[in-house]
């Protein structure tokens, strides 16, 4: 079974909680995760899956495996695609409806709206709000099927 998203989001505050107040050493971190994401296809990097609401580009697709949602995604930006690594983190390999129902508390509780600024605070929201429409999506897509 998929860990849960909260305990996910746990595990992510308990890893920032390690790099204390260092700023720096917050954002330094972000970038590595961002480093992570696996590579995405040129092909999946059209305009179509680019996420309106963000300063930086970043694409995002999503799949239903199952009964679960598999999200990739890409920047052109380490501190956007660290960001985006840590939703995917989250939300990838979850059920829509509980996609759609997640409140994601570990962006406030690591600090976020302190370490990216208002212009990728809104950007983070654009991110959010996609990835939750790609929920809805496939939870009508899965209901339809089930009727």
């Amino acid at each position: 079974m998929a860990e849960s998203i909260k305990g996910i989001q746990e595990e992510i505050i308990s890893e920032f909680e390690i790099l204390g107040d260092d700023r720096e050493s917050k954002i330094f971190y972000i970038m590595e995760l961002g480093a992570t994401l696996p590579a995405m296809e040129e092909s999946e990097k059209v305009d179509q899956n680019i996420i309106k609401g963000c300063q930086s580009k970043v694409w995002l697709t999503a799949e239903l495996a199952g009964e679960v949602i598999k999200f990739s995604a890409d920047s052109n930006t380490e501190v956007t695609k660290g960001l985006i690594s840590l939703l995917i983190r989250v939300l990838s390999g979850q059920k829509p409806q509980d996609i759609m129902q997640a409140e994601l508390f570990f962006i406030e509780k690591i600090g976020m709206g302190q370490l990216i600024g208002s212009q990728r605070s809104n950007g983070l929201s654009s991110m959010i709000k996609q990835m939750k429409l790609y929920a809805l999506a496939f939870q009508t897509k899965l209901a339809g099927t089930n009727t």
